[in-house]
């Protein structure tokens, strides 16, 4: 079971972030999701356990092949991979 940090805010469904701990464009994406003040859940991939990092990693194949980061998946239908602004704000207002 992928254990996620979830970030209070307002619910526009269900937003999970992939995310590397020393990656700019990762870092990036959760301070656009602050910004526009929604609830999402994010984990690290690099600080987890081997075991815990092959079920992420499964888990980010599922919906992006080249499993590279951030990944976003938004209820469960959009991924958005990488740092898209514009992508990222569309999708949460629609």
């Amino acid at each position: 079971m992928i254990e996620y940090t979830h970030v209070d805010g307002k619910d526009k469904g269900s937003i999970r972030l992939f995310a590397l701990s020393t990656c700019v464009w990762c870092r990036k994406t959760k301070r656009l999701l602050d910004s526009l003040e929604v609830a999402y859940d994010y984990v690290y991939t690099d600080l987890l356990s081997s075991n815990e990092r092959n079920e992420v990693l499964d888990e980010v194949e599922k919906w992006n092949p080249r499993v590279s980061f951030p990944t976003m998946v938004i209820n469960n239908k959009k991924t958005i991979v990488g740092f898209k602004e514009n992508h990222i704000r569309e999708a949460i207002k629609g």
